[in-house]
């Protein structure tokens, strides 16, 4: 597959890697010489220094023969610009752009992106992408990572093992005899840096981060057993008034109206815009590093609090500080990689990354076969893929425990028209059941042929 990525920033130097790995033909084009300097010594692919959305540069690339272009610019209109003249021009098949204002995305100019207008076959929004990502993560408290596959039927939870987890030291083969009736398989543990698929032999420790699937039914039942009983939060606080900040709020407003909500914004202005577009949440004008708008905010009596600034220092502190005021849990997004490893002994609770959701959003349209979702873990530990089984998959037929599936790869739900099967070892998989599955980065590759058409292109 020969793909083109307009811009070398942190998305589009992610979705290189991740594609390179998997031996697909990249192009990467921006304008900085330095991005184009350090994603050609650190890649293995072509880099061209650039303006994205000019046809000659576009041409040089390899657009003619491209099966997809990505346009991850900073500027929407070059993003748009760039598809348009790949459509027009080359009539590259696939084209993705991301595009972060908001008045692009309004509901009444939606027929701007079509066939016949601007044919961009998929916009992604960082920003809406970002707070669906928390909202999901406020209804599940005690999980750090959740994303609802096979229509809502099924769920990926990630959680974070505690000293007062009741299944440390546990084998993992003995979880069934200790829970019989627990729709749940643990697919994958995150330990002292490095992730792997267990076997039933291994057992949870303290520190770990665990990602299990399981029976959405079986979701209150199943965080009890790792020791998180967290009730859904009422009161929210949440810190900053951008995009994201608007977009989480709104949702909240509008799909759970039990919750109290309260906004931080520094900047007046913005404040007094995001306070007319809200009608419940309380929008609060000052620092949230600043103690008295805290106490003014209730922070003290508030359950969480959600840091969504653009600045990540700003966010880290003032998730601290309201745990320190009597906040019981802090959702804090950040963009900087090199702050992760101090995350965990800070005492945050959940880390948003939004390069890591645009990555996976972006990832889910790349896939061959016949895979409806897919969701990036860890950054770069894995994936958690939902496919169809066709016929001809040699994982139709036969035990799973006997079929050919390749190393680092487990298999965590069956999903036959509207019953969720939690499989074992002897669970015969079907042709036409929707599958899913989670793969190490490394693994991808071999699940998308497991599943893929014969004679199909993409």
């Amino acid at each position: 597959m020969k793909v083109l990525i307009c811009g070398a920033g942190q998305v589009g130097f992610n979705i290189a890697r991740y594609l390179s790995g998997e031996n697909a033909d990249i192009t990467v084009i921006d304008q900085s010489p330095e991005l184009i300097r350090k994603i050609s010594d650190s890649l293995d692919v072509k880099g061209l220094v650039g303006f994205a959305s000019h046809p000659d540069v576009l041409e040089r690339a390899g657009a003619p023969d491209a099966d997809m272009v990505i346009a991850v610019t900073y500027a929407d209109e070059v993003n748009m610009v760039a598809c348009q003249i790949c459509h027009s021009i080359f009539e590259v098949p696939t084209k993705i752009a991301r595009v972060r204002h908001q008045s692009y995305l309004e509901p009444m100019w939606s027929h701007l992106f079509s066939r016949d207008n601007m044919p961009i076959d998929v916009i992604i929004s960082p920003e809406i992408e970002v707070a669906r990502a928390i909202e999901r993560r406020l209804q599940v408290p005690g999980a750090f990572d959740v994303h609802p596959l096979a229509d809502g039927k099924v769920s990926m939870i990630g959680v974070r093992c505690t000293a007062e987890t009741p299944i440390l030291n546990t084998p993992l083969r003995q979880l069934t005899a200790l829970f019989p009736d627990l729709h749940i398989v643990i697919v994958g543990i995150w330990r002292d840096g490095k992730g792997f698929v267990p076997t039933p032999d291994d057992d949870l420790r303290d520190g770990d981060d665990v990602y299990f699937v399981l029976e959405h039914s079986h979701l209150l039942r199943s965080m009890a057993a790792f020791g998180h009983e967290e009730k859904e939060a009422r009161r929210v606080v949440i810190i900053g008034g951008g995009n994201i900040g608007l977009n989480l709020a709104t949702a909240v407003e509008k799909n759970h109206p039990q919750v109290s909500m309260k906004l931080i914004e520094v900047d007046k202005s913005r404040a007094e815009k995001v306070a007319q577009e809200l009608e419940r949440c309380v929008v609060i004008h000052g620092s949230a590093l600043d103690t008295e708008i805290l106490e003014e905010a209730n922070i003290m009596a508030a359950e969480t609090v959600v840091a969504v600034s653009n600045d990540d220092e700003v966010n880290i502190l003032a998730s601290l500080l309201a745990k320190r005021h009597g906040c019981q849990r802090a959702v804090t997004l950040i963009n900087t990689n090199s702050y992760s490893p101090l995350i965990g002994s800070l005492g945050i609770d959940t880390v948003v990354s939004p390069r890591a959701i645009t990555v996976s959003t972006i990832l889910q349209h790349v896939r061959r076969g016949r895979i409806r979702s897919v969701h990036s873990i860890s950054e770069g530990f894995g994936e958690i893929i939902e496919a169809e089984a066709l016929e001809t998959s040699s994982l139709v037929g036969v035990p799973i425990r006997d079929a050919d599936l390749p190393d680092g790869v487990i298999v965590g739900a069956i999903v036959r028209d509207e019953e969720v099967i939690i499989p074992r070892g002897d669970t015969i998989v079907r042709a036409n059941d929707l599958v899913i599955i989670f793969a190490i980065t490394e693994a991808v590759k071999k699940i998308e042929k497991l599943f893929a058409v014969k004679l199909e292109f993409f």
